[in-house]
């Protein structure tokens, strides 16, 4: 099966961007583009929620390339890249049914909403967070609140030159 991967950005305090969805406090780095070159290796399909979606948009990324991208949207009619499918059926399910099809890992881009379905159906296998050594206050958080307490295994731990820290942590199920 699958692996399933929720991984974004954030601030020391979890913000995934400011209330208005700026982003402007991120830090790119080369080791932060040489932890997001050893991910892709092992994924072919990327999903993300249209909040997410038309952030990235914003700064000009509207696909990545060598996967499929889908994003989740009700009110999205289509695209303007033809890369991207939108998805308009119940995101579980659909993320379900990609993790049983055969292939690479699957990337969850950013969105805590769309995460929290996908964390509430247990679809989720790992979370992978670039920790930037900011508080922000207040903004648009990375985890939502969620039914039940999920136990995790750190699988890794970075510290960048930058400041910034990368965990990877794995879900620990019940067997």
């Amino acid at each position: 099966m699958r692996t399933v991967t929720f991984g974004a950005a954030c601030s020391l305090d979890l913000y995934i961007a400011r209330q208005d969805g700026s982003v402007d406090w991120l830090q790119w780095s080369d080791e932060v583009a040489s932890i997001s070159g050893e991910l892709w290796k092992t994924l072919d399909t990327v999903v993300m929620g249209r909040k997410t979606y038309e952030a990235g948009a914003r700064m000009g990324t509207t696909s990545y390339p060598g996967v499929k991208n889908y994003v989740f949207s009700r009110t999205l009619e289509k695209s303007p890249d033809e890369n991207v499918q939108i998805v308009r059926d119940d995101a579980s399910e659909f993320v379900a049914g990609l993790k049983r099809e055969p292939g690479q890992g699957i990337c969850v881009m950013g969105g805590g909403e769309l995460a929290r379905s996908l964390f509430e159906a247990d679809l989720i296998d790992e979370v992978g967070l670039n920790i930037h050594p900011v508080l922000l206050g207040s903004g648009i958080p990375f985890f939502h609140s969620m039914s039940r307490q999920m136990e995790l295994e750190l699988r890794e731990n970075r510290t960048l030159k930058n400041g910034c820290a990368y965990l990877l942590y794995r879900i620990q199920r019940k067997a």
